[in-house]
C-alpha cells in the first residue's frame, strides 16, 4: 500500500460538519469546535487562518487550507479583525455575548449554508468559504499529521482535482444520502490536497514518505506495512530489497530517519494501539497480529517505547 493509503486510512469524515459560509467584511470567526482536523477553501474571496501560536496564513480563492486541531483558531478577512462569532461543533454559531444565532444564519432551506453578516451588507469583498471537519481515529495516521504544520496551505494551481467543485455543488442539494456523499467527498478532498502538497518541488514531505519512492527502501516499507507479523530482521528486509545488509541499513536510516528495526517496532506498536482503541480483541490476539510472540512481549515493548502498559493505555482510551 502507498504511504497516503496507509496513513490516511484512519482519517475519516464521519457525519461531517460541512458547510458553505457567506462572509461579509469585516468578519472573523473563532473556531472552537475542537475538531482534530479541518479542511477549508474559499470559493470566492479570501480568508486568513490565524492559529493562536503561529503566523497567519492567507488562503485565496481556490486554495485549500488543512488545519490541525483541537486547539482554537481564528478565520478572518484580516488578521487584525477581532472575532465576534464563535463556531462550535456542528457549525453552531454563538455571539460573544452568548446568543446562539445558528437558526437565523441559515440560508433558505439549505441547512449546511450560512450567511454570516458580521460586517456590512454590501456585495463588495464578500467571501464564500466551504469547510468541513474530520475525526482522526487512527494512531497510525498520527505519523502523517505530526509532519504537517498547524495550518497547511495548498495553492489552487497545485490542486488538480474537481473535488472542491463537487463539494460546493453537493452542499446546495437536499437529496437522500447527502451526508454520506459529503463525507466521502471530504475524504477525497483531503487526499487530493495532501498529495498535491507532498508532490511540490519544495515539498516538506517527511523522510518515510519520500522513502516509499526509493527502489530499495520503498520495497521494505511496503512489506513491513503489509505483513507486520512476519519475524522481520535487518537481514531479511535487506534480502527483500535486493541489497546487502549494511547498505540497506545505512540507506534506510538515512532516508527514513531511524534504523529499520526501530521503524518496525514503532509501526507494530501503532497498529497495536489502533487495535486496542477500536476493537475488543484480547491483548494476546493483538500481540500475534502485530508480530509479538505473546501479550508479555508486547507489554514489554509497549511500556519501553510509550511509557505505559497496554492495559493502562486501553483503560485510558
Amino acid at each position: 500500500m502507498d504511504p497516503l493509503g496507509d496513513l490516511l486510512d484512519g482519517v475519516r469524515a464521519r457525519t461531517a460538519a460541512f458547510c458553505q459560509s457567506v462572509l461579509r467584511p469585516p468578519w472573523a470567526l473563532r473556531i472552537v469546535d475542537e475538531a482534530p482536523l479541518a479542511l477549508a477553501t474559499p470559493l470566492r474571496g479570501h480568508a486568513w487562518f490565524v492559529p493562536d501560536d503561529g503566523e497567519p496564513t492567507l488562503i485565496r480563492t481556490g486554495d485549500v487550507a488543512i488545519v490541525q486541531g483541537p486547539q482554537p483558531y481564528t478565520v478572518a478577512d484580516d488578521p487584525a479583525t477581532r472575532p465576534e462569532l464563535y463556531v462550535h461543533a456542528g457549525n453552531r454559531l454563538v455571539t460573544f455575548a452568548g446568543e446562539d444565532i445558528t437558526a437565523s444564519a441559515r440560508i433558505g432551506p439549505h441547512t449546511k449554508s450560512l450567511d454570516v453578516r458580521a460586517g456590512g451588507d454590501g456585495p463588495d469583498d464578500v467571501a464564500v468559504v466551504a469547510s468541513g471537519t474530520y475525526q482522526v481515529n487512527s494512531y497510525v495516521s498520527g505519523r502523517l499529521l505530526a509532519s504537517l504544520p498547524t495550518v497547511l496551505r495548498v495553492p489552487r494551481e497545485h490542486v488538480q482535482s474537481p473535488i472542491m467543485d463537487l463539494l460546493a455543488a453537493e452542499v446546495e442539494r437536499d437529496a437522500p444520502g447527502q451526508q454520506v456523499v459529503l463525507d466521502r467527498l471530504l475524504d477525497l478532498a483531503l487526499i487530493a490536497a495532501l498529495r498535491a502538497w507532498f508532490a511540490r518541488p519544495a515539498g516538506d514531505a517527511p523522510g518515510w514518505y519520500r522513502a516509499h519512492g526509493d527502489p530499495l527502501v520503498g520495497r521494505a516499507l511496503r512489506v513491513i506495512h503489509e505483513e507486520p507479523a512476519r519475524p522481520w530482521t535487518v537481514s531479511n528486509l535487506a534480502e527483500v530489497s535486493g541489497a546487502s545488509r549494511a547498505a540497506f541499513a545505512r540507506r534506510f536510516t538515512d532516508l527514513v530517519g531511524q534504523p529499520p528495526m526501530t521503524y518496525v517496532t514503532h509501526w507494530r506498536l501503532d497498529l497495536a494501539a489502533e487495535a486496542m482503541r477500536n476493537s475488543d480483541a484480547t491483548l494476546e490476539s493483538i500481540a500475534r497480529q502485530v508480530g509479538y510472540a505473546n501479550a508479555f512481549a508486547l507489554t514489554v515493548a509497549f511500556k519501553r517505547v510509550r511509557g505505559t502498559t497496554p492495559q493502562r493505555f486501553r483503560t485510558a482510551v
